[in-house]
């Protein structure tokens, strides 16, 4: 059986980038769809299931970063953000609101088929992985549909980055995650940026958790040091 290509949406409403970047991803192995404003790349995600959707912030229509929050609540895809908006700022914004990387413009188009690569990779080790769905404190984390459901059964969509970190508290409860240990276990290159990606996710984790931002009662901080995970947890 042939496996399936991954699906890439790309989202900018300039025709040269759309192009450049629809070739490049087509020679790399993927299958690709483009969208020159918001409202036509929305209607589509009725019928699309992207593995990975690259998103513009300056569309003609609809406010970028709104467009970026939307899709981290309701699609499981991963999403790049590519603009010309360089401001640590900006990038700080992004990843705030759920993107899972961002790239400036200008850029190389060999350099965003590697980040999609590397996206990809890290879902598919993800749903490899027999331990797909974690149980602790009234929660369930279902890692092969991207969702975390309360005893209730309500559920609420988790991104991919945001799961890599659920993961490692998940996988090693009541221990001490380091900063050093994410950044290595990640791939992350040690920097402010990373942290800062890091307090982001876990900051989204603890809402989404329901959790006290002043008084955390599951992912706690040990300043200096970094991260414990209090509860016990069973893997199906």
């Amino acid at each position: 059986m042939t496996e399936k290509k991954p699906r890439v949406t790309i989202l900018d409403d300039e025709p040269q980038i759309r192009m450049m970047l629809a070739d490049a991803l087509t020679e790399a192995g993927f299958q690709t769809a483009t969208f020159a404003r918001a409202t036509e790349f929305e209607a589509a995600l009725t019928k699309l299931s992207p593995d990975v959707c690259l998103v513009d912030l300056g569309l003609p229509d609809k406010d970028g970063l709104a467009l970026v929050h939307r899709l981290a609540l309701e699609s499981g895809a991963a999403i790049i953000i590519i603009s010309g908006r360089a401001q640590v700022q900006d990038k700080v914004t992004g990843l705030e609101l759920g993107a899972d990387d961002y790239i400036i413009k200008p850029f190389d188009p060999a350099e965003v088929v590697a980040r999609v690569r590397a996206l990809l990779r890290r879902g598919k080790s993800d749903r490899d992985t027999a331990r797909s769905t974690a149980h602790f404190e009234g929660w369930e984390a279902r890692f092969d549909q991207y969702q975390l459901a309360d005893a209730t059964g309500k559920t609420v969509p988790f991104s991919q980055a945001e799961g890599e970190v659920l993961r490692l508290f998940l996988e090693a409860p009541n221990r001490l995650i380091t900063r050093d240990y994410m950044q290595e276990t990640l791939g992350g290159v040690a920097s402010d940026s990373f942290d800062r990606a890091m307090d982001v996710r876990i900051s989204r984790l603890r809402t989404k958790l329901g959790e006290d931002p002043k008084n955390p009662k599951l992912i706690k901080t040990i300043y200096g040091a970094g991260y414990i995970f209090l509860g016990d947890v069973r893997w199906s």
